[in-house]
């Protein structure tokens, strides 16, 4: 929360600072002459290279120094190279454009240099899994983008969801360990429905908010391209007086939300472990480029102290009621690597890779990531030179006194490997210029292991989120629920979480009960402040954001020997004109002679290419060929899958035999091949009012 106002350090105080720091005008006469600026591995410039940050003259060195971090642990590892595996994860080239100058709050050039093309690397990824796990389980997905700005390298690592499991990074490695392989029988694999996961959740009410993300439609969505990504945490905006205005950063697809349904992402896995890099990589090459804007909300200290919780609390988000994103920017990816190892398995992230007029909040989450990413990365890519590695390179210069180390790609010449020094003088000093940290008051608070008060509230935000959802989505989150807790052995942990979900909302906690079979509700826990109802927030859905589009979607066309040349002709037309991909599916990869004698080449095999990996399908046939498709299983699971799955079906008259082995019904959503104009307004959307028909839900 908002720190306590204090005043400004006197002009004597300031000289004594500077006096501590040591006379830089002293150290470059003995140097002999100018020098270039010192900066840290990304190529951002150090302002002092004699003093570690603290909070007070005679305070504790503060975890969030990284230029410390960085030369430290470079020092440490100069002898020590090791390496390990790491997870899964899609990325692409693009670049970022500025749209509107945030130069009322910021030095940082990124953000005030309108029309300016920046490159970047972006990389998604599923959390729980390995590297060899499969894309389209129902997990949590990263959204990490390296920004390689003229000031450095500035790495945004966020998630897909705005909120996270824990408060304070002490307990992370327990969160990790928990949701992945249980150490005795290295199972499941990238999956969080087990006993571990459920058990560590029952005991940490304040993951429930971001337990209610996950089991929601954004645990599995249709496709990277369709997701949004968050910074998470709040950070600092720095004028060039050094005032501060706190940021939350936030993507936004421009092809709009979209999910699967939970049969759907459970059939994508055995139809494609690879359906989101290859809907990625599909989309980059065709020239059908992913493009995200970039907004911001931005809000003062004082704002801040009016919110009904507390903005350095991970597990809260702030609704966009209460502080309007900002649209800044745009993302636009439009270049795949040339490599996969050398550039997106080795792409290094980190948080505390920011540039001057960005710095950091007190989040105790945040902190915690600021070392751990360094620490992570000098294991699993070997030591301390994993900067110089082309994808992680910064594309403005850098030099400092860090040598050696395993994998030193450079060949530093002279003498000198210090600072300071008298015998180089072209040596690398600290430059007044350098990052600029955020002079922030403190109070006069005791240092100890302890959490905020303002932290305490873990089911507000939880209950404001269910109740913002639609009565699909509920449903989907209950029913998730079940499944994932269905999954659990122990009774007591069902019944905890069950315990929890009562002060998110009873009508939740009773679904779900019903759905795992519990005689009773369990009694909810004990809480240290009780849950508020808050308004709903719209935003917060996926099926009321969804765009009315076909851009960037896929629509798969069935055909067979004898199908209707002109039908098929019609239906790519007016799929391609309304912005989707269209792919040709026959029995066999040779293609089908049509009804006009020309031979027409399939894009995938009916038995290898199932209606799950599109989103919307056409079935156009002869009635000899759909006479004897009606006996085929994966004709038939075509149809009725594309139907279970609430996504329209434009079927010509020889299709019908298969539709009705299908058990294909009639509705809004199911219309004939020669209707274009209808199967293209019904493929822009799910058909929700048919899930209830087909499925039992929670």
């Amino acid at each position: 929360m908002a720190s306590k106002k204090q005043p400004a350090p006197s002009a004597k105080a300031a000289k004594s600072v500077d006096d501590r720091r040591g006379n830089g005008d002293e150290l470059q006469q003995m140097a002999g002459g100018s020098h270039p600026a010192l900066t840290t591995n990304q190529g951002i410039p150090i302002p002092d290279n004699q003093n570690s940050l603290r909070p007070s003259p005679r305070g504790p060195t503060l975890l969030e120094d990284f230029i410390l971090r960085e030369k430290i642990t470079h020092f440490d590892h100069e002898r020590i190279p090791e390496r390990i595996v790491h997870a899964r994860g899609s990325a692409a080239h693009g670049y970022f454009e500025l749209t509107k100058s945030l130069n009322k709050y910021t030095t940082a050039k990124i953000l005030t240099e309108v029309g300016v093309k920046t490159p970047l690397f972006t990389r998604f990824s599923t959390v729980a899994g390995g590297a060899g796990s499969v894309d389209t389980p129902r997990d949590v997905r990263g959204f990490a983008v390296k920004f390689y700005t003229k000031e450095g390298n500035w790495d945004l690592v966020g998630n897909d969801i705005p909120v996270f499991f824990i408060q304070d990074a002490m307990k992370f490695p327990d969160l990790v360990h928990a949701v992945k392989m249980e150490p005795d029988r290295a199972f499941p694999q990238a999956a969080s429905a087990h006993d571990t996961f459920w058990d560590f959740i029952s005991l940490t009410p304040e993951s429930m908010h971001t337990i209610l993300w996950a089991m929601s439609d954004r645990g599995i969505p249709r496709s990277l391209r369709m997701i949004e990504g968050f910074g998470i945490h709040s950070f600092r905006l720095l004028d060039a007086k050094g005032r501060s205005t706190f940021v939350k950063f936030h993507w936004r697809p421009k092809l709009g939300l979209q999910s699967t349904v939970w049969d759907e992402a459970l059939k994508l896995q055995a139809a494609d472990n690879d359906f989101h890099r290859r809907d990625l990589f599909e989309a980059i090459q065709r020239g059908d480029f992913p493009e995200w804007e970039f907004a911001v909300q931005l809000f003062t200290e004082a704002d801040a102290a009016k919110f009904p919780f507390d903005h350095l609390d991970a597990t809260k988000l702030i609704p966009e009621e209460l502080v309007p994103l900002t649209v800044i920017g745009r993302m636009v990816l439009n270049r795949w690597p040339d490599n996969f190892f050398a550039e997106t398995e080795q792409a290094a992230y980190c948080p505390a890779n920011i540039v001057p007029g960005i710095d950091f909040s007190n989040d105790p989450l945040l902190q915690g990531r600021l070392f751990s990413y360094l620490d992570t990365q000098l294991i699993r890519l070997g030591g301390p030179n994993f900067h110089q590695l082309p994808i992680n390179a910064p594309k403005c210069p850098f030099a400092n006194q860090q040598r050696d180390g395993h994998m030193q790609m450079q060949v530093p010449k002279g003498r000198v490997n210090y600072e300071p020094s008298s015998l180089d003088p072209s040596s690398a000093r600290a430059t007044p210029a350098g990052f600029p940290s955020f002079a922030e008051p403190t109070d006069d608070g005791a240092k100890g292991r302890i959490r905020a008060e303002s932290f305490a509230d873990h089911y507000s935000q939880p209950r404001q989120f269910y109740r913002s959802q639609t009565k699909p989505e509920q449903a989907h989150i209950a029913s998730a629920l079940v499944f994932e807790l269905s999954k659990v052995e122990t009774l007591h942990v069902r019944e905890a979480v069950v315990g929890h979900l009562r002060h998110i909302d009873e009508d939740l906690a009773q679904r779900v009960a019903n759905g795992l079979g519990l005689a009773a509700l369990p009694p909810a826990p004990p809480t240290a402040v009780p849950a508020k109802d808050l308004p709903p927030s719209p935003p917060l859905q996926i099926i009321g954001k969804m765009k009315d589009t076909l851009k960037g979607r896929v629509v798969g066309i069935l055909i067979d020997d004898g199908s209707d040349a002109a039908t098929i002709k019609a239906l790519r037309k007016a799929a391609e004109a309304a912005g989707a991909a269209v792919k040709i599916v026959a029995p066999k990869v040779g293609g089908a002679k049509l009804s006009d004698g020309k031979q027409k080449s399939a894009d995938g095999q009916l038995a290898g290419t199932p209606s799950t990996v599109f989103d919307a399908v056409a079935v156009v046939l002869s009635a000899d060929a759909g006479k004897k498709l009606s006996k085929e299983a994966a004709a038939i699971d075509f149809v009725r899958d594309a139907f279970g799955h609430l996504k329209a079906i434009a079927a010509d008259a020889g299709a019908q035999a298969v539709l009705k082995a299908g058990g294909v019904g009639k509705d809004a959503g199911v219309v004939d091949a020669t209707d274009t104009a209808g199967f293209i307004k019904a493929a822009k959307t799910r058909h929700w009012a048919r899930e209830p028909k087909l499925r039992t839900l929670a």
